[in-house]
């Protein structure tokens, strides 16, 4: 099963996709994790990424879709891959249609995690990151047992910048404009599968597996 998974920040998308991949036995193809792959194996699409990466510029899309490709062509992605992160925008979308007809594949379905803004900045506005081990914690939902401290380690908690109120609405708003396009194009296709993604992790798992009719 090829899958594209849609989702703005905080939907949780990561969430959702370690589940579909456990049940479908397919990897998660994250464009993320390949640039950081693929600049630590210093490959020549790596070391083109790290100049624009190096100098805080965004990765060009051809740049990324070369990166794509290679992936789509890995053994681990015979019986398909679930992408995440990849379509942004409509241009690597079509490049992604060109690219999967030159492999002689097709899409099967397009998710898209549906949740309000106002629940997503209240989910990452109330992130709190441990400095020493990284850790996890939420104001709301999962606090600490001692405010300012992390339940791990006993390291100080902090925001980070990118969860900051004012940079989660920028951060969705971006998102909104982009995918709107993509929204569209994988409808006209019919493609694209609406999940509500608020509630329980198990209830919008269940939610995703009737929607791929699975």
């Amino acid at each position: 099963m090829r899958l594209i998974l849609l989702g703005p920040p905080g939907a949780g998308k990561g969430t959702q996709a370690k589940l579909l991949m456990d049940r479908f036995n397919i990897p998660q193809v994250s464009t993320g994790d390949m640039l950081r792959a693929a600049v630590k194996a210093g490959s020549p699409l790596g070391e083109e990424a790290k100049r624009y990466m190096d100098r805080g510029a965004l990765v060009p899309d051809q740049v990324i879709i070369d990166l794509v490709r290679e992936r789509l062509q890995q053994p681990d992605c015979a019986d398909g891959y679930i992408l995440d992160g990849f379509p942004r925008t409509l241009a690597q979308a079509e490049a992604l249609e060109k690219t999967l007809e030159a492999l002689h594949a097709s899409l099967d379905h397009v998710l898209s995690l549906e949740v309000p803004a106002e629940d997503l900045v209240l989910r990452i506005a109330g992130r709190r990151t441990c400095k020493s081990c990284g850790a996890m914690h939420h104001v709301r939902f999962s606090p600490s047992r001692v405010e300012g401290r992390c339940d791990a380690c006993g390291g100080t908690t902090y925001q980070r910048d990118d969860d900051r109120e004012e940079t989660v609405r920028r951060r969705l708003s971006v998102y909104a404009e982009q995918t709107a396009p993509l929204i569209s194009f994988y409808q006209a296709w019919g493609l694209l599968r609406r999940v509500q993604g608020t509630g329980e992790i198990a209830e919008i798992f269940q939610r995703i597996v009737a929607a791929l009719g699975a």
